[in-house]
């Protein structure tokens, strides 16, 4: 037993130690800052790759209907074109929402 609270001691001086002696970073930019920065990065890739889907499901799609055989296959092309056009809008509906709506609350987030 005495052992253990020895060997407990030691990492914790340790530790305090290592918290002294390393040096400390600091951030250059504050969480809102980084956040917003990733945020539209990352939406903007997404709205990259959504539209470059949404072309080629459009032309396979079109593809699809010119050449099915039946009215019915003929249709159901048609309806999934239209549910890759309505996707492709909400997706990008979103990033030009939140364009338009975020100028609108600036300043709202402080204490006076």
């Amino acid at each position: 037993m005495r052992r253990v609270f020895l060997a407990y001691r030691i990492a914790l001086i340790l530790l305090l130690l290592a918290a002294l002696y390393l040096p400390h970073a600091f951030a250059v930019e504050d969480m809102w800052t980084a956040a917003n920065r990733i945020i539209k990065d990352v939406y903007t890739k997404i709205a990259g790759v959504s539209t470059v889907l949404a072309g080629l499901m459009s032309a396979v799609a079109v593809i699809g209907a010119k050449m099915s055989g039946t009215q019915q296959k003929a249709d159901q092309a048609w309806d999934w074109l239209k549910r890759v056009w309505l996707a492709w809008v909400i997706i990008n509906g979103i990033g030009a929402f939140i364009a338009y709506v975020r100028p609108l609350f600036n300043g709202l987030a402080t204490l006076e």
